[in-house]
């Protein structure tokens, strides 16, 4: 559990008003974005465009807590990411599937106006989904002079941007939870998206690598896990009950000094529903 505080700046309002973001970010070039909605429903004169959009908005049925996570896209590819997904997922026989790219915009606090391109799993609006792939967006980011740049709607500097109180320097883990009569199939999908067979392979946990944007060569890999729950932990049992797979979990690292000078790295966790 996180026991020291972090650092969170300004995002910025989306293009649709509707929401708005704050950001963590990390030093590994990953960042967390708090959503949160700018007005309520109530907000919006009744039978108004705004107030439809506030109401269809894919976030609006939506718990609080970790509502997704996403890869870095791959802009400008032929064809289009949206079309390789689904032919992996078909390929493992799979009836998940991703919605054509869409664009998205927002404002920084500075000016900045950032767009990006997402494809978005075509479950997204239900308010469960049974798979992973509805429990993630995978994004495309372009800078707004349209320039294809890794991240460029995060602002790294000044160097306090990236600097945590607990010390947090990257993303360790994401830990997706899967009944067990989902298990098996979830594992197809995660392996058809990634592309990569798990790295761990138990009969409850399964485990992938994930590469970090902008990093060749990285000092650590942030690892997707999925796992069966562990229903004697009464978190992981509720949860399971109410959602059915997703995401339950956020782990980060950070350095402790030890010995001689000596560091080694921590692993803390942010569980469902966390707040900060």
């Amino acid at each position: 559990m996180m026991t020291k505080p972090i650092s969170v700046i300004a995002g910025g309002t989306h293009a649709d008003g509707l929401t708005a973001n704050s950001l963590v970010i990390i030093p590994d070039a990953a960042y967390i974005e708090l959503i949160s909605f700018t007005h309520p429903e109530s907000h919006y004169p009744p039978s108004s465009p705004n107030y439809d959009a506030r109401h269809r908005h894919p976030f609006a049925n939506k718990e609080s807590g970790w509502v997704a996570y996403a890869f870095l896209g791959a802009p400008g590819t032929v064809p289009p990411l949206s079309t390789w997904l689904n032919e992996r997922l078909q390929s493992v026989g799979s009836a998940a599937r991703y919605a054509p790219e869409a664009p998205l915009g927002r404002k920084r606090p500075d000016g900045v106006e950032i767009r990006a391109e997402i494809t978005m799993p075509t479950q997204w609006a239900e308010k469960e989904g049974a798979c992973p792939c509805r429990s993630f967006v995978a994004m495309s980011r372009r800078a707004s002079c349209g320039c294809v740049r890794v991240h460029p709607d995060v602002p790294t500097q000044p160097a306090s941007n990236t600097k945590h109180p607990n010390g947090a320097l990257g993303i360790a883990h994401l830990r997706l939870l899967a009944p067990p009569n989902a298990f098996a199939a979830l594992s197809a999908e995660l392996t058809a998206i990634t592309g990569e067979a798990p790295i761990e392979n138990s009969a409850r946990e399964h485990v992938w690598l994930l590469d970090l944007p902008g990093a060749i060569v990285p000092k650590w890999h942030p690892r997707l896990m999925l796992c069966e729950p562990d229903m004697s932990d009464e978190a992981q049992a509720r949860f399971v009950r109410t959602h059915g797979a997703g995401l339950f979990e956020l782990g980060y690292t950070s350095m402790k000094v030890v010995g001689s000078g000596d560091s080694t790295a921590l692993h803390y966790t942010l569980p469902y529903c966390y707040h900060i």
